[in-house]
């Protein structure tokens, strides 16, 4: 096998989810490389664009390539046209051919639909970007399957952005999704498909005069820590896997280059969490006396074996009454609660850190590690083991 690949990346860097899978091609080439990137040049050298014709990117000898979608789909096409071993990553819809990174787009509508749900949330709203993109779509399907199935109903945001012959104005649509907005009834749990529609979502509630997040609770897509933290009130979002699948496209692509066939349709990228910020730091429950519950198990569960007790404690209401009104208005007990606040926090500690299991046990304040593996398994249906697996890099 050659020693050193070149590698042609035309990876899109300024979001997370780019910057992630560069992260996952980096960790894979430490371990397996070393491979030589060529790599589009700075925007302060006055470049833009797909750099130099065929010909020119022909000359540079790459061995294969790992790309976004380019800003106008027929430039991807043509780069395709190249012949070489190639990963893509879409935009507006998957290519036939080479194998395409995805999102399953279906688990990340049902992640954020469960968030909401299990927030107290019984109004819900998608905002997303029409057809234009097919994981906007996708995710707007799941989310309203999975709260139609829980028994609600979901408004949709249906305004169509102006093809790309029309530049797109967001002083017009502004206007549009606030009076949209205005229209929801209260309160209510949206999801964004991205950080950057929600970002959008939170300037139209801003000049719709509503409040967030005790009206209007928005969850984004991606988990883009600059974008999230920038917006405000900051955004909580769906965290994705990407990394994770950007070290399997270097590994497809490596053994491609190396002349094996290669058979996989797709690389996934899976939801692992969803991260909670400000924009939705909210619990949508009439009872008073909830609120107060969620909000000691929310603070304590995460770091200390609370018990249904130490709960008690913190309300002044009887163990019956609790329980009747957990039931009543969240559908699932005090202790289901806090069982359901560990396995989450547990997840992001699996995919955030290396540490061994026995060490996360102590960080939620358990010595019982068989018991806890199990509660997890109950939960999600794999392993702490497996389930580090499916979301970290190798």
């Amino acid at each position: 096998m050659q020693d050193r690949y070149r590698v042609l990346l035309l990876m899109e860097t300024s979001r997370m989810y780019g910057r992630s899978i560069l992260r996952g091609i980096a960790r894979y080439c430490r371990k397996h490389g070393p491979w030589v990137f060529l790599r589009r040049a700075p925007f302060y050298w006055g470049t833009s664009g797909t750099q130099g014709s065929l010909k020119v990117l022909r000359a540079l000898g790459a061995h294969g390539m790992i790309l976004r979608e380019q800003g106008q789909r027929d430039q991807t096409l043509k780069l395709l046209s190249l012949g070489l071993p190639t990963i893509v990553s879409p935009y507006t819809e998957p290519f036939a051919g080479p194998p395409n990174i995805l999102t399953d787009d279906a688990a990340i509508g049902t992640m954020a639909a469960t968030y909401l749900l299990d927030r107290g949330f019984r109004h819900f709203a998608y905002c997303g970007f029409g057809d234009t993109y097919y994981w906007s779509r996708r995710r707007g399907v799941s989310f309203g399957d999975t709260i139609r199935g829980a028994g609600f109903d979901v408004h949709c945001y249906e305004y169509e952005q102006p093809g790309t012959k029309t530049p797109h104005s967001w002083e017009k649509e502004q206007a549009i999704l606030t009076d949209w907005l205005r229209g929801l009834p209260q309160p209510v749990g949206l999801m964004a498909c991205n950080d950057d529609r929600g970002q959008d979502v939170l300037e139209a509630c801003k000049a719709a005069g509503l409040h967030v997040p005790e009206q209007v609770a928005i969850v984004g897509v991606g988990n883009d820590d600059l974008v999230c933290e920038l917006a405000a009130p900051a955004l909580s979002s769906v965290a994705l896997s990407a990394q994770k699948a950007g070290y399997e496209a270097a590994a497809i692509l490596d053994r491609w280059m190396g002349g094996d066939k290669v058979v996989e349709d797709a690389i996934i990228v899976r939801p692992s969490r969803v991260v909670t910020r400000q924009s939705t730091d909210v619990f949508a429950v009439p009872d008073c006396q909830v609120v107060e519950a969620l909000r000691f198990i929310h603070t304590y569960a995460r770091k200390e074996a609370i018990q249904v007790d130490d709960v008690l404690r913190s309300v002044p209401v009887s163990r019956r009454s609790l329980y009747d009104r957990f039931a009543r208005t969240l559908g699932r007990s005090v202790h289901e609660e806090i069982k359901r606040v560990r396995i989450d926090e547990l997840a992001h500690l699996l995919v955030d850190t290396d540490l061994p299991m026995s060490q996360l046990a102590l960080r939620l304040g358990c010595c019982d590690i068989k018991n806890l593996a199990r509660y997890f398994k109950q939960s999600t249906g794999v392993t702490p083991l497996q389930y580090r697996h499916r979301h970290s890099p190798q």
